[in-house]
């Protein structure tokens, strides 16, 4: 059994499930310990950038486990408030990968991936520098020494243990952090066979809302759908088969 319990789901070709927390609390992390979803889902792209909160969060749900199936904690995703469109974007940002992972989390889901390069920077911005697997294809890890401390001891580690394993999967086969991606709008539909194929995207989802936004349609999360949203889903579902990226969607 690893840390992030969704990775052990993925390796095993089983599906994972998500829930929410209504707040971001030392409290409602004890509640949510036993919760029955694999993963638990913080929105940071709609919501304010509560680190505080969610380090307090993260404390709690390590005080409340272990889980029901035997780890430490849930795995727990969260968004961001920017996004992957562009490389600049990406960069420029990195501090709020490093702040949300100084916290314990156990992955981050970016929204609006456009760009494979935006996205490759992506995943340099959760990795240490030290690593050195697919730097051909990454940039040198951006997350600096410092911060350890914290999401070591919230996954049951030391700090010299947690920097070896805090690195993407699948790109590192030992890896115990999952980034995904939101492949959400029009534009991203041309790149999505070399968004996939980014080394360290564990699993991605089509983002319905936005992507029927981005064709002029204000409300189409639900189906059924126009002919042009599936064939926006089947491209991107398409692209991950390909790559071997796990398809988040609940349908």
């Amino acid at each position: 059994m690893g840390i992030n319990k969704c990775i052990d789901l993925l390796k095993e070709g089983q599906p994972f499930y998500a829930t929410h927390t209504p707040e971001l609390t030392y409290d409602a992390g004890v509640e949510l310990a036993q919760t029955w979803a694999d993963m638990i889902l913080i929105d940071f792209e709609h919501r304010h950038f509560d680190v505080g909160g969610l380090g307090d969060f993260m404390k709690g749900l390590k005080a409340g486990g272990p889980t029901p199936s035997g780890h430490l904690t849930p795995t727990v995703v969260t968004t961001l408030p920017h996004n992957a469109i562009s490389v600049d974007e990406v960069r420029h940002n990195a501090w709020q990968m490093r702040h949300a992972l100084t916290t314990g989390v156990h992955g981050l889901l970016h929204t609006h991936a456009r760009d494979p390069e935006a996205v490759k920077w992506f995943v340099a911005a959760c990795r240490y520098p030290f690593q050195k697997l697919a730097r051909d294809i990454i940039p040198e890890g951006l997350r600096g020494g410092g911060g350890q401390g914290i999401p070591a001891e919230i996954w049951g580690l030391s700090p010299r243990e947690y920097v070896e394993i805090a690195d993407p999967w699948p790109l590192n086969p030992n890896g115990e952090l999952l980034l995904g991606l939101k492949i959400e709008d029009r534009h991203s539909l041309p790149n999505a066979d070399e968004i996939a194929s980014v080394p360290g995207i564990g699993f991605a989802e089509w983002g319905p809302g936005d992507m029927g936004m981005s064709h002029g349609n204000p409300d189409a999360h639900d189906p059924p759908y126009h002919d042009y949203m599936d064939h926006s889903r089947y491209t991107i579902k398409g692209a991950l088969d390909k790559a071997g990226v796990g398809f988040y969607s609940s349908w």
